[in-house]
């Protein structure tokens, strides 16, 4: 087959919530191309985005009950890069961020590149964004750590306690052939376990979910950890387990710190006297 090596492909985010996320540059890459494909986690965005191109292409229909997402994401990357390889300017628009937990976009631009088209992705307010701003968390005071919630099971990971956990897709915990909407309290009883190596039951957690639209109110549901088991979950839910101790110092490095700040002030001192 022969590619047409005008062709493009920028995988751009609208953010979470519908119509307020979108970046001007990004908006300018959607109303630009010949063919914008939609992944979204409603048929809004769809209709959304006709607003702003006439000619989109929906990728939600490549999921199915019991098919296997991997085959799912080979399926839209290469869709993604057929009119690409015809010429087309092409936008993939993603729900959220379009690199956050959306194996196509990765996938798509990396094998855009190989084949020497021009690729690239844009930035989109993701999930974590709005966690960060509507639950009051901020990283850099005691840190975070985020992990899919099914790689958190099934995988040994260093927990730090004093800061904040973030488990994403909750509600698909524990399916690993990818190819389930939701799993049942059994699987969920699993990461309550693992949870409970390092929390106790009743560690205060929280269910989150961003609003979609500018009209909804996050969902920001305190609990302790037992209630996970029996909490309504959708796909968009994410668990927030607060830190449980405080900070520890590195005594020796405090000192080292404290040497070094000595020192230096020393050689600024002994500077400005040589100066003067």
């Amino acid at each position: 087959m022969t590619s047409n090596k005008n062709g493009s492909l920028t995988c751009v985010g609208v953010g979470i919530t519908l119509g307020a996320h979108l970046t001007p540059i990004a908006r300018s890459h959607i109303e630009q191309a010949d063919v914008v494909f939609s992944l979204g986690n409603t048929g809004l965005m769809k209709q959304w985005l006709l607003g702003i191109n006439s000619n989109i292409i929906d990728l939600q229909s490549y999921y199915q009950q019991g098919k296997p997402r991997s085959l799912s994401y080979q399926q839209m990357q290469h869709a993604l890069l057929e009119p690409v390889r015809a010429g087309k300017k092409v936008v993939a628009a993603f729900y959220g961020h379009p690199g956050v937990f959306v194996t196509p976009s990765h996938k798509a631009i990396a094998q855009a590149k190989d084949e020497g088209f021009q690729a690239k992705m844009l930035p989109g307010i993701s999930a974590e964004d709005c966690l960060i701003a509507d639950c009051g968390i901020d990283p850099g005071r005691t840190g975070s750590a985020s992990f899919e919630a099914s790689q958190f099971i099934r995988y040994h990971k260093q927990i730090d306690t004093s800061a904040y956990l973030f488990l994403w897709q909750v509600s698909v915990v524990g399916d690993t052939r990818l190819t389930k909407f939701a799993t049942d309290k059994e699987y969920r009883a699993l990461l309550i376990e693992v949870l409970q190596r390092n929390y106790p039951d009743d560690h205060p957690i929280i269910i989150y979910q961003a609003a979609t639209i500018a009209t909804e109110q996050p969902r920001i549901e305190h609990m302790p950890l037992h209630h996970l088991l029996d909490v309504k979950l959708h796909p968009e839910s994410t668990l927030v387990v607060t830190p449980i101790y405080n900070m520890r110092k590195d005594e020796m490095i405090e000192k080292r710190l404290l040497s070094l700040d000595k020192s230096k002030l020393k050689q600024s001192l002994t500077s400005i006297t040589n100066d003067s």
